[in-house]
């Protein structure tokens, strides 16, 4: 485990100064998560007061007619187009940014906007396997979240460089689909150790952050109502940066292995060593 984490802070930091040399591409995920912000307020705000207010809303509740079945397929949709978009911007960035060029976000946008139809097809298949996920976790109760979960988890596993094949490569979602299994299959293994190391590295970071967010919530239960709220905004604040900076370094830390994976060589921002040991090989 420690190896592990070790292996995914180096790559962390190796990532992490790409972002300093772009620091706009912060601006991808900020816009993604607005952007989404702005689709949950479409649907919603129209549906207020109707029967169908629940079905966006609430997560929990699995659609009762043919009607907010259409509603909820709609909002994933839109919903992943969204993600997807903003996500092939910055995938685009960190791939000219380690091909050696300096991109600005104009050319993450002209990136994406060339590969609409991809974009677009690949929203379709995750909208329809993210409908399917929650159908089989609404109705089933415990069973189907851990059903739900597990199959959650193959997806993305299955699905993990489908954004760069689809940036680079323009390659329809299916064949995109199959790339990526083959990547993983023919060089990687079957490990994601440096995705591990990663996420176990935000982990850790975010444990003081939520200490202060705790912090917060004793100071105003004691009447220090001032402080606490300053610490608890503080906190948020610092959550919400630390997850901005997460996406951006996984996105550059995929581009770098998808470019070892394709063409044999890892990007100068990166130790090879590092990169050909981020999965375990068969």
């Amino acid at each position: 485990m420690f190896e592990r984490i070790a292996n995914g802070w180096a790559l962390s930091k190796q990532s992490f100064r790409v972002l300093m040399l772009d620091k706009e591409l912060l601006l991808f995920p900020i816009m993604s998560g607005i952007s989404c912000l702005l689709v949950l307020a479409s649907f919603a705000l129209p549906l207020w007061g109707s029967k169908y207010f629940d079905t966006i809303m609430n997560e929990q509740q699995a659609p009762q007619d043919p009607l907010a079945y259409v509603i909820l397929f709609a909002f994933y949709f839109v919903n992943y187009f969204v993600i997807i978009f903003f996500n092939s911007a910055l995938m685009a960035c960190a791939i000219i940014r380690l091909k050696g060029g300096n991109p600005g976000v104009s050319d993450g946008f002209n990136a994406a906007l060339n590969r609409l139809p991809q974009i677009a097809g690949w929203a379709l298949v995750s909208a329809t396997v993210g409908f399917i996920l929650k159908m089989i976790e609404s109705r089933s109760e415990r069973v189907g979240q851990i059903v739900a979960g597990l199959l959650g988890m193959a997806w993305s596993i299955t699905t993990y460089f489908v954004i760069p094949v689809l940036v680079v490569e323009k390659k329809n979602p299916i064949e995109s689909m199959k790339r990526s299994v083959g990547i993983l299959r023919e060089t990687w293994g079957e490990s994601l150790v440096a995705n591990f190391g990663i996420g176990a590295i935000m982990f850790l970071i975010m444990i003081p952050v939520f200490l202060v967010l705790a912090g917060g919530g004793m100071l105003i239960a004691a009447g220090n109502v001032m402080w606490g709220g300053v610490l608890i905004g503080c906190a948020i604040l610092s959550i919400l940066l630390i997850s901005l900076v997460s996406s951006a370094v996984h996105a550059i830390l995929i581009a770098a292995i998808y470019l070892f994976a394709a063409e044999g060589e890892a990007p100068q921002e990166f130790d090879k060593t590092l990169i050909a040991h981020a999965f375990n090989r068969k």
